[in-house]
């Protein structure tokens, strides 16, 4: 895959007297794992939606190396969205071509630990287990972009732990370009090879950073913190992002 480069010069929905996103730059290397991180209502999801093509109502460009092409998007929303009238392989089927080779639907099942529940309604899964097949959805259609709506938001703390960790896993062995939203700065620490935070309305980036941590270091929740604490201390403007 060939870097992604996002201009969005201005967002304004119709009503608005100013814009909700304005001279916004940001590009995306290949297998990037980028974390953005800004204060609610500043124009996260807008930005999404608009790199996903759900918003077409903006003025800038979105260029997949130097091309103008749309590029080929997996999207997990904050709700799952799964139908609650088709068991939880096929949710997933639905997503997919035709052709797809069933030993990957089964692989990416039992990577994020669902085989067992592979014929379960969603009405019989935990919010969990739910998130974690609308993780495997949206990996299984291999997109160029994976685009990730604060997809852990309101599971508790262990739950949120676990989902995360099945979620590194399977991105370490099936990496793609992904953008997460998340107003958690360790669990952006824990998953982000750059962070990107984000200023209030109008949106634009008030500073990229590089995570140092080690991948296989990435589970120690007192270098996620020290690394936090750092932050925090060299950029105390961050704080009135979260």
């Amino acid at each position: 895959m060939t870097d992604i480069h996002i201009n969005i010069r201005s967002k304004l929905y119709p009503t608005a007297t100013t814009p909700s996103i304005s001279n916004f730059k940001l590009s995306l290397q290949s297998n990037e794992f980028i974390c953005l991180v800004g204060p609610s209502g500043c124009g996260k999801t807008t930005l999404l939606n608009i790199i996903s093509g759900l918003d077409e109502d903006y003025d800038g460009d979105i260029l997949v190396g130097e091309q103008h092409t749309q590029p080929k998007i997996g999207y997990i929303f904050q709700n799952p969205r799964l139908l609650p009238w088709r068991t939880v392989r096929e949710n997933i089927e639905l997503a997919l071509d035709a052709a797809v080779d069933a030993a990957v639907i089964d692989e990416l099942l039992e990577l994020m630990q669902l085989t067992q529940a592979q014929h379960s309604y969603p009405e019989r899964l935990s919010l969990g287990m739910s998130r974690r097949v609308a993780i495997i959805r949206a990996f299984a259609i291999d997109p160029e972009v994976l685009l990730m709506d604060e997809p852990f938001v309101s599971l508790d703390a262990p739950t949120a732990r676990q989902v995360r960790e099945l979620l590194l896993k399977l991105w370490l062995q099936r990496p793609h370009t992904v953008l997460f939203v998340t107003h958690d700065l360790r669990e952006a620490i824990a998953l982000a090879d750059r962070l990107i935070f984000l200023s209030a309305s109008p949106m634009q980036v008030v500073s990229e950073i590089s995570v140092p941590i080690a991948r296989d270091q990435r589970d120690d929740e007192s270098a996620i913190e020290a690394f936090r604490q750092q932050l925090l201390q060299h950029h105390p403007d961050i704080k009135q992002l979260l």
